[in-house]
């Protein structure tokens, strides 16, 4: 069995699509699973789904069945052609879903890089699995293994700290007006994925109140209720941006949506911090003028961009799931052909005690302390003749291949499939 990963992400999907994809509630995750487990092909599943991904883990026996199977679920969850969805899915399988997946709990593959939601998101992808049934020895080893290489990180590297490097940019530079923004109120216009990482940012920097404002409601709740936010409808903007320290707009809509007369009106000079993330500008560049505002734009923040930080922290992560991965991957291997091995010395066990039948039938006066040392004898042969073979295929399993070394021995001493495959499941293994 293999673990293979199908989805999708602000990395390579709109977020029109994903919010058509991302489920609105538990129950709409909790049946993906169940599909997903349900498949011809797969023997555990699992979903982690937030507002920038959607992601389905499966433990399968065959991957172009299982591929085919998982992409269709998310292909008619989208209510999108084949051929429309298939350049935004991605495919990660066996090794490569190992890496994907810690790479992901480490932070690395966030819109915001280094965001802790998504280890809990990890946490909750596997609690839902365990408690549906469809989480196995497969992924449970997996997602255990990623939410330590998870906390991993961000206790040996600050990757929690390193910003990412436009909003990053925005804060300090609005830091000068605003101070800090742990503890303030912030107000955040629009739910797409610049808006995404803003809450991200704004919500781990310790902002005390942040409201999403977003024409469609739907998709403010999902964004809200992923950071601990709370929304407004956008004809409250006016009340809002009255009652908040920091205004972070990214609409990504045509024409200006925060216009300076409305400013000037709601605020009558009490200060507020603007920064305007969105292209074209969301917010009418005449505010700048206004008495107590403090505007940053993109144009602002163009050469003030500095990845420097976050990218030393980027680094450091990336070798600690390098040597996770390694670490994961050797010790699989170990323990793959750990179920031949046993059979192999259970085969071996058995011949002993065949011959010493034997033995004991044709010498029949043989004494008990002469039967004791033949019968160490002849099992420390059988130790000796074993033993060069099954270090050996401890070894070359971490080797990376087509050959199953495992399955070679197996072949070689004649063992029993059935035998070899008794070992894994739990009464073989607690023998």
């Amino acid at each position: 069995m293999s673990v293979l990963v199908v989805g999708l992400s602000h990395n390579s999907a709109p977020v029109s699509l994903l919010e058509r994809v991302a489920g609105t509630d538990d129950d709409s995750v909790a049946k993906l699973v169940g599909a997903a487990s349900g498949a011809a092909h797969v023997a555990e599943a699992t979903v982690i789904s937030t507002c920038n991904r959607l992601e389905i883990y499966a433990d399968v026996d065959r991957f172009h069945g299982s591929v085919e199977e998982l992409s269709t679920l998310l292909i008619e969850r989208a209510g999108e052609s084949t051929e429309a969805m298939l350049p935004h899915l991605y495919v990660h399988y066996d090794d490569g879903a190992v890496s994907h997946l810690f790479q992901v709990a480490a932070g690395l593959d966030s819109m915001a890089v280094g965001e802790g939601q998504i280890l809990g998101q990890t946490r909750e992808a596997l609690r839902l699995g365990q408690e549906l049934g469809t989480v196995g020895p497969a992924l449970n080893s997996l997602f255990q293994q990623a939410l330590r290489v998870g906390k991993r990180s961000r206790a040996e590297t600050d990757i929690d700290r390193a910003a990412p490097s436009l909003i990053a940019s925005a804060l300090r530079r609005a830091s000068s007006t605003l101070g800090d923004v742990a503890g303030r109120r912030v107000a955040v216009l629009g739910a797409g994925s610049m808006a995404g990482l803003a809450t991200a940012t704004l919500a781990r920097h310790g902002a005390a109140d942040i409201v999403v404002l977003n024409r469609t409601a739907e998709r403010a709740e999902r964004l809200a209720r992923e950071y601990g936010a709370r929304t407004a409808p956008v004809d409250r903007l006016a009340d809002e941006v009255g009652e908040v320290d920091l205004l972070v707009t990214c609409t990504g809509a045509t024409g200006v949506q925060v216009g300076a007369a409305m400013l000037e009106e709601t605020l009558a000079g009490r200060p507020l911090t603007i920064i305007d993330l969105a292209l074209p500008h969301d917010v009418e560049p005449s505010a700048a003028d206004l008495d107590g505002v403090t505007l940053i734009n993109l144009a602002a923040l163009a050469s003030e961009v500095d990845d420097n930080e976050a990218g030393t922290e980027v680094r450091a992560v990336r070798d600690i799931v390098t040597e996770e991965v390694a670490a994961f991957l050797t010790a699989r291997r170990q323990a793959s052909v750990t179920p031949t091995v046993v059979a192999l010395r259970s085969m071996a066990t058995g011949v002993v005690d065949a011959e010493m039948s034997r033995l004991e039938t044709r010498l029949p006066n043989l004494d008990q302390a002469a039967r004791a040392e033949v019968l160490h004898t002849v099992r420390r042969v059988a130790d000796k003749l074993l033993h060069e073979p099954t270090v050996r295929v401890r070894e070359l399993a971490n080797e990376t291949g087509a050959v199953s070394y495992a399955a070679a021995l197996a072949e070689l001493f004649a063992l029993d499939p059935e035998a070899v495959s008794a070992v894994t499941r739990p009464e073989g293994l607690s023998s």
